[in-house]
């Protein structure tokens, strides 16, 4: 038995060897080295993409709870936090290609024909040769600086406009897995929210985005459209967005979601009032295309 098994393996793997070299024998060099290619091919769609991939990202209500604590935290000797019936959604997007995050060539192409997704060469996004640790670092620094500018300008804000001038406030925020600095308006409008009595959003989810300046000024952030396809679909109807950003809001506003332009704190914070009261707000200013003035 053992004798018969040894004899036909040999015959099996000689019929096997012929049947391959019958099968090269009846088919062209251009046959192979096409089905070559092809191999080729589907390997390069796995290697790491030189693009970044953009697309909407989670929500956060400033005025709400992450992981069982308030986002913004309001106390001090004298000083009560006030609640609010609505939501103001900051926005994100969700990044995947840059340092620590690479994505296959074959993601990257798909990216490329969803109407949701943004594909972005990866040295307009980071510097080239920059670590995963230190595009961490860098973006764990702007959100750290945006945090602190939006807490002295919505005191300063609050003491020059609503007559709060209790020295004894403090402020915490909390934020977690999120960088960069483009939540400073709504981290503003949140606190200035939690510190009056008043029911700015008048039970509305409004959503916004824009970094903010020690000047009080509003300014442009990336990925708009992205955060207005996220904004709707978290429930909001209206959208507070910088005026440097309006030639990239127009003729790309999801249906159901009304896009107010702001360009400084005053003007988000008058606009938040406007919307939640719900007087007056087709005076609000909305975003229109820069035209080029000829002679």
């Amino acid at each position: 038995m053992h004798a018969f098994v040894c004899k036909s393996v040999p015959n099996f793997l000689r019929r096997v060897v012929r049947k391959i070299s019958n099968y090269i024998d009846s088919h062209s060099f251009r046959y192979f080295a096409g089905f070559f290619m092809v191999l080729v091919a589907l390997f390069a769609l796995t290697l790491p993409s030189a693009y970044v991939v953009e697309s909407p990202g989670p929500t956060q209500d400033v005025l709400g709870k992450i992981s069982g604590s308030p986002v913004i935290r309001i106390s001090g000797e004298g000083v009560k936090e006030h609640r609010d019936t609505g939501k103001l959604l900051m926005l994100t997007v969700s990044t995947s290609g840059v340092p620590g995050y690479e994505v296959p060539t074959l993601y990257a192409l798909t990216s490329w024909m969803n109407p949701h997704r943004e594909l972005i060469p990866r040295e307009a996004v980071v510097p080239v040769g920059q670590t995963a640790d230190a595009y961490e670092k860098e973006s764990t620094h702007e959100m750290d600086d945006s945090q602190n500018v939006a807490q002295r300008v919505a005191l300063r804000y609050a003491a020059e406009h609503l007559g709060i001038r209790n020295t004894k406030v403090k402020v915490r925020l909390r934020i977690e897995d999120i960088g960069g600095p483009s939540a400073g308006m709504m981290y503003t409008l949140g606190i200035l929210d939690k510190l009056t009595p008043a029911n700015e959003t008048g039970g509305k989810t409004i959503a916004g985005t824009g970094t903010i300046e020690k000047s009080q000024k509003v300014g442009a952030i990336g990925g708009i459209r992205l955060k207005m396809i996220a904004a709707r679909r978290d429930g909001a109807t209206w959208f507070l967005a910088p005026q440097d950003n309006c030639d990239e809001v127009v003729g790309h506003v999801p249906a159901g979601l009304r896009v107010v332009r702001v360009n400084t704190i005053d003007e988000a914070y008058k606009a938040l009032k406007t919307i939640g009261s719900g007087h007056n707000v087709a005076a609000l200013p909305n975003c229109n295309v820069k035209r080029n003035m000829h002679k």
